[in-house]
């Protein structure tokens, strides 16, 4: 059994908590709410996930130094926006040596840091925290689904192939298969940017354009995501695993996906804002677009379809316009070094 403390009380902590408690571990979770943490208190439900109800052996605590405090394990769960925030907050109580697992996908906009190296340049300024060992957690998993117990897949990146294993171990169940991957830059970039494919497939959605469009976009977004990633010194292999197109596939088409259904709502008229208002819950595509952006301009690569997603959520141009353009685009092989004309 491990002893595991959740940084988090969103749906995705929540899934990941009960998950790891049914599976034998020992669960503490906090949040820098403590409303939150009355709520869950009271009730054992959040809300926005009804159809788990957290497990009464699942420790409930406001205090951060009590949450880190001779754990084997800290998973941060929290949105993207905040694990900056929270490594802050954490830094002091955090063991060298410890395990950290980050289970939120984002890139920061400013640094284009990935969320490991976010949490990692704070606990730099903290100090003497030169061996905690972070990981990745990412991979074609709502928390909806996990929390029935849904057959899922996920990915531990570290470059460390032995605290990879470690998390493996802990994570996985009968009910979620865990892989490893030392390629945590790749992991992380997948995660991130796929919610931005997954927006422009929601407002193709949102304009009634069928199968065929969203094929398209799923599989050439991947195919601008795998350009960048070689360009950051990314194996192309993780672009095309579980952590990737795996996580983009699901994020694009169903109907769990705050980015699909923000991209929808975008597609049928709205702004960027009042889609996110009408979701109702943190949209990381939106979050990741403009780090995703300068991410593309920084290293030269050419990225049609976020541009297009970065040009209607700025409402510089409308989603039907941006269509017409990208089909206009000047003629290309698929894959330009393959020019033997087959």
């Amino acid at each position: 059994m491990a002893e595991i403390g959740v940084l988090g009380a969103g749906t995705w902590a929540l899934a990941l908590a009960e998950m790891l408690q049914e599976t034998g571990h020992q669960v503490t979770l906090w949040s820098a709410l403590e409303e939150e943490i009355d709520e869950l208190e009271e009730t054992r439900v959040n809300p926005k996930l009804p159809e788990l109800d957290l497990s009464p052996e699942i420790i409930l605590t406001k205090d951060l130094g009590v949450l880190c405090a001779e754990k084997d394990v800290l998973l941060f769960a929290v949105p993207s926006v905040f694990v900056r925030s929270t490594a802050a907050a954490a830094a002091d109580y955090v063991p060298d040596g410890q395990v950290i697992v980050d289970a939120a996908k984002g890139i920061e906009a400013g640094t284009l840091y990935t969320l490991t190296e976010v949490i990692r340049s704070e606990l730099d300024q903290a100090g003497g925290r030169e061996h905690v060992r972070l990981v990745a957690l990412s991979g074609p998993t709502h928390a909806e689904e996990v929390a029935l117990g849904i057959p899922s897949t996920i990915v531990s990146a570290c470059a460390d192939l032995e605290t990879a294993q470690l998390v493996q171990d802990i994570f996985m169940n009968d009910r979620m298969r865990v892989y490893t991957n030392d390629d945590v830059k790749g992991v992380e970039l997948c995660g991130a940017l796929k919610n931005v494919i997954a927006l422009a497939a929601g407002i193709s959605d949102g304009l009634g354009y069928g199968d065929n469009t969203k094929a398209a976009l799923i599989t050439r977004g991947m195919a601008e995501i795998a350009r960048l990633g070689r360009a950051m010194g990314c194996r192309e292999r993780t672009f095309y695993g579980l952590a990737g197109i795996g996580d983009l596939i699901v994020t694009a088409t169903s109907g769990h996906s705050r980015n699909n259904r923000a991209g929808f709502l975008i597609g049928q008229g709205n702004t960027a804002e009042e889609a996110a208002r009408q979701v109702g819950m943190v949209v990381e595509g939106l979050n990741a677009l403009p780090a995703a952006v300068e991410l593309a301009r920084r290293y030269r690569v050419d990225m049609p379809i976020v541009s297009a997603v970065d040009s209607v959520v700025k409402g510089e141009s409308e989603p039907v316009q941006i269509v017409a353009e990208l089909m206009g685009r000047e003629k290309k092989a698929e894959h330009p070094e393959d020019t033997s004309g087959f």
